[in-house]
């Protein structure tokens, strides 16, 4: 019986329609209703739980409207997910219909259709892979000439042989740190706050250099660099988290000039180089002579835990021989998966740019006729505030005190500067932002 699935759903002082609706949301996102199942009919409904049918009409219009149900005749009410849902880059726990918006983080939820889809032919054609052990390697031939082939088409010619598989670009670069093993790496300033925090662990000392919105500070850059000399140096230059910036080419050969002096092997993160949103997309030549990490992550579905690692051949056969290796690698159904998408992530690529350069001038807009500072990002998923006469700190305080959680930007220091900063991520929808805007601007009042 439906009472079964639905226990507990009336709640005091919400209309019952409202209720009821609400929690076949509920059930729905939660598995008790499976997408695709046959809703009982109505009378049906009326009698299990108790209400009047009215009640159990106004709740399945309701759901209708917004895409939760669809109703064909003579076939009844089958639950589906909204296409809006299940396709947007924003994922639920920012839809903003809690209590609290928590931006912490910018990730987007899984293309929902892409993804089934992979999985159900991944699985299709498993057979083969199911017969092998399943052992860590380098990844799967086929995911690695694919991932090969994307670098080439961007200019930087590639063999499957220069390409490692790993478990998301963080199991990457600890792979590439614990095998190089600097004793001091250049980092950005500011950098993401996880990196920072792995590189901590590691006991790798961090060596700042100075980003904004407006680029890098080529003077930081050759002090660092001179400072981390036999080191490393691990770099985001296209579309930086959580600046934006993109690094122009006279810049990525001062850095490949700098490294080449100094000795410094420079690892550049590129999970946001996809992520280009200005009107004409095009990836930027790659700084000559680094290793690059990528993953799926910020532009498919962090739940997807793919990356890799492409350097000179000889890099990536001594990674292989390191012990650790296999602690980093991937399931092989999950790299089969990884096949069936990469071919189609030019085409998920467009609607995403989209989506995010729609969220991405609509916040900027409002946050700029409030008289907020920053420089607008040609990519990436965050504007990266100016605070005038306030901490971040401070500000992110107020803010979590009336529902929204940021990020302030010490967060993102290696060196615990950056204290009059605050990354507004505008991945939720416009709607959810909207209330972001009016949050900062109670909690700046405050």
């Amino acid at each position: 019986m439906f009472t079964d699935v639905l226990t507990g759903w009336r709640r005091p002082g919400s209309p019952l329609a409202d209720a009821l609706a609400a929690a076949l949301r509920e059930a729905v996102l939660d598995g008790r209703v499976r997408v695709g199942d046959r809703l009982p009919s109505e009378r049906r409904l009326a009698t299990e739980l108790a209400v009047s049918r009215g009640t159990v009409v106004a709740a399945l219009s309701r759901l209708r409207e917004e895409g939760w149900i669809v109703t064909g005749q003579g076939s009844g009410s089958r639950v589906r997910l909204p296409r809006d849902l299940g396709e947007r880059y924003a994922p639920l726990s920012v839809d903003g219909r809690g209590p609290l918006l928590d931006l912490r983080r910018a990730l987007p939820a899984a293309p929902r259709a892409l993804v089934t889809g992979a999985v159900t032919r991944a699985l299709a054609r498993s057979a083969g892979l199911l017969l092998e052990s399943g052992e860590p390697g380098a990844g799967l031939p086929e995911l690695r000439e694919l991932i090969a082939r994307r670098h080439t088409a961007e200019g930087t010619p590639t063999r499957p042989g220069q390409i490692l598989v790993t478990s998301g670009a963080r199991a990457a670069l600890a792979l590439l740190a614990a095998h190089l093993g600097p004793r001091r790496i250049v980092v950005e300033n500011p950098s993401f706050f996880d990196t920072l925090t792995m590189l901590r662990r590691l006991g790798v000392r961090t060596v700042p250099a100075r980003v904004t919105g407006q680029g890098w500070d080529p003077g930081a850059l050759a002090t660092a660099f001179r400072e981390a000399a036999r080191g490393a140096a691990l770099l985001t230059p296209d579309f930086q988290n959580p600046t934006g910036a993109l690094m122009d080419a006279r810049t990525r050969a001062e850095v490949a000039e700098l490294a080449a002096r100094h000795g410094v092997t420079v690892i550049v993160d590129e999970t946001m180089r996809d992520l280009d949103l200005r009107d004409r997309a095009a990836p930027e030549p790659r700084v000559g002579g680094a290793v690059t990490i990528g993953s799926l992550s910020k532009t498919v579905w962090g739940g997807l835990r793919v990356g890799w690692i492409r350097g000179p051949a000889g890099l990536i056969r001594a990674l292989l021989l390191d012990p650790v290796s296999g602690l980093y690698a991937p399931p092989p159904l999950e790299q089969l998966v990884a096949c069936e998408i990469l071919p189609l992530l030019d085409g998920l690529l467009v609607q995403r740019r989209g989506e995010l350069r729609r969220q991405r001038d609509h916040l900027a807009a409002s946050l700029e006729a409030d008289g907020w500072d920053f420089a607008l990002p040609p990519g990436g998923l965050a504007l990266w505030l100016r605070l005038d006469g306030t901490a971040g700190e401070t500000l992110a305080a107020r803010a979590a005190e009336i529902g929204l959680s940021l990020l302030p930007g010490s967060a993102f220091s290696p060196d615990g500067t950056l204290t009059g900063r605050l990354r507004v991520p505008y991945t939720a929808p416009v709607e959810t932002l909207d209330r972001v805007v009016e949050h900062l601007r109670r909690a700046h009042r405050s």
